[in-house]
């Protein structure tokens, strides 16, 4: 392991980068978070309805329905069939997904993730074990107790305890409820299970990992000659399973990671002070050329010279 891994997370690239450089997606990420909570807080608030509903479902200017394809597949599962708006909004959402990656939602939408990311923060400032970690194909079996439970009561079942539709109802509503389920959330993954939820346990997240094997644009690590081992894109990475095929794969092997779980967050990208990682799409494979020994040792002269 490089010495580089006893420094701070972060901070090879926070001096390489700055401050806002090697925070860029995480910044982008909270501005599309709250960028999507306002579309559908315009209207309770200040009585301008951009968006009507909730992510589960939704009408936007009145014009373009927006499904979640989940609570579709729950609705067909239950034995009600979708209106004609709904299916067209579930397949728009489905699309979407397919291009921009299935677990984007969870990263880039998502209102439980910065909830999450604050307690893995916390945890981690903590210092705190690694706690309980159940299988990541639990979330899978959960999605198919959803589906199962569904189908045997007729409703749309997993959107009575959905932390996201509660959250939601909770902006909107002022339900004290809803706060509990993301207090509840929040506790789990700082005391119990290091992100437990998003990482082993939420059906949401199952689903749009499996739209995720098929989509489009893609985190690749084109220039993985050049990692100096430093462990920071597995540290900051919500699902760092998925990094080793692409950062540590034999010669010949794609650097493009194709694993349904990314969830397109681009941490890896901000973290790395080296530039390895960037987004692309899954049929670019070109592989940077590794860096020439006399840049090589340039570099490192110029690092000596630094300190």
């Amino acid at each position: 392991m490089s010495t580089h891994a006893q420094l701070p997370v972060g901070f090879e690239a926070l001096e390489t980068k700055g401050w806002i450089g090697s925070r860029r997606y995480l910044l982008l990420r909270r501005a599309s978070q709250l960028f999507f909570l306002a579309l559908f807080l315009t209207g309770p608030l200040f009585g301008f309805w951009i968006a009507k509903g909730t992510l589960a479902g939704s009408l936007t200017l009145d014009i373009l329905p927006l499904t979640d394809p989940l609570v579709a597949l729950q609705s067909i599962a239950a034995g009600h069939w979708l209106t004609a708006t709904a299916l067209t909004g579930a397949l728009i959402v489905l699309a979407a997904y397919v291009l921009l990656g299935g677990r984007a939602y969870c990263a880039w939408v998502c209102p439980i993730n910065p909830v999450t990311d604050a307690a893995h923060w916390m945890h981690r400032r903590l210092d705190l074990p690694k706690g309980w970690q159940p299988k990541r194909s639990a979330r899978y079996w959960l999605l198919g107790t959803v589906l199962a439970a569904s189908f045997a009561s007729g409703t749309i079942a997993w959107e009575i305890l959905n932390p996201v539709t509660m959250v939601h109802r909770g902006l909107v509503f002022g339900l004290s409820a809803a706060w509990l389920v993301v207090a509840t959330v929040f506790l789990f993954d700082l005391f119990v299970s290091r992100r437990g939820w998003c990482g082993h346990l939420c059906p949401v997240g199952a689903f749009y990992g499996l739209i995720g094997k098929t989509s489009i644009l893609r985190v690749s690590a084109p220039k993985r000659a050049a990692c100096d081992d430093c462990m920071d894109c597995y540290a900051v990475c919500p699902e760092n399973q998925v990094i080793s095929p692409a950062l540590k794969g034999s010669p010949g092997t794609s650097p493009i990671i194709l694993a349904g779980d990314c969830t397109n967050c681009g941490a890896c990208i901000d973290v790395c002070a080296q530039d390895v990682f960037r987004f692309t799409h899954r049929f670019d494979g070109r592989l940077a050329e590794p860096p020439s020994q006399f840049a090589a040792e340039q570099s490192a002269a110029s690092l000596m010279h630094k300190e």
